[in-house]
């Protein structure tokens, strides 16, 4: 059977391509498509065990069967955080606005586009591009995404927070592209009657997106370009290094 592999972030640039078909056996597993690239590519040997894999664009475990034409992604780490992981988001309310978007974000109408008479507070975090990182001068930043999958992952975040905070709307906005020096790239707008729980909710959110959306950010400055650094997965998003069950999204 033949599947569709999907590289990202620096998989792309070490494995030279974005994407592959590849034949493998019936019955195949995930985790087969791992060993088969670890054996052909040896430029990525030692990355895998830090990976995640999807199947159809949601998170699956190693063990997870794949069918005739699937599509699996190889998801390096993206772009850090610290907050735990909730796999289990099954019967979330949608949020109200969970944008990806190539165009500069104007976060004044953005945020006013939340407010309501009911509301006491609206909590917003912007991330916005700097001048420096680890001592050098950046130049400006790419960003990457496995864009379908990146989508649905914000809006199960978005989800979450308004099923888990006792907030009343989630907003949040994601820039893909090239992005300059004190430009947006991420907005979260929290809307609720109260300040604590908005508190609260944007900085799980901003947390929980930096560890598990699959957007990448690369870093150009004088002399070169690097991929930023991410922190690790969750266990249960990383097969590469865990067998555990795929988070349902």
């Amino acid at each position: 059977m033949q599947v569709r592999v999907l590289f990202f972030g620096v998989l792309k640039d070490l494995a030279g391509r974005s994407s592959d078909v590849l034949t493998l056996p019936e019955r195949s597993r995930a985790a087969d498509v791992i060993e088969h690239y670890e054996h052909q590519l040896p430029s990525l040997k030692g990355i895998f065990s830090s990976i995640a894999v999807s199947v159809n664009q949601r998170y699956a475990s190693a063990e997870e069967q794949l069918s005739p034409g699937d599509e699996i992604g190889l998801l390096p780490p993206v772009s850090g955080g610290s907050a735990p992981y909730g796999s289990d988001n099954s019967a979330l309310r949608a949020p109200a606005d969970v944008r990806i978007v190539r165009p500069k974000i104007d976060s004044p109408a953005f945020l006013a586009g939340l407010k309501q008479p009911e509301d006491g507070a609206l909590v917003s975090f912007e991330g916005i591009v700097r001048n420096h990182t680890r001592g050098r001068a950046t130049l400006f930043l790419e960003y990457e995404a496995y864009e379908a999958m990146a989508l649905a992952e914000l809006r199960s975040l978005a989800a979450r927070a308004l099923a888990d905070f006792n907030i009343r709307q989630v907003a949040i906005v994601h820039r893909l592209g090239r992005i300059e020096i004190g430009e947006t790239s991420v907005l979260i707008g929290v809307a609720s009657a109260h300040r604590a729980p908005a508190f609260e909710a944007c900085r799980w959110l901003i947390d929980t997106l930096k560890r598990t959306v699959p957007i990448w950010k690369k870093e150009y400055f004088t002399g070169g370009a690097v991929w930023a650094d991410g922190e690790p997965f969750p266990e249960e998003l990383a097969p590469g290094i865990h067998s555990s069950n795929p988070a349902s999204n």
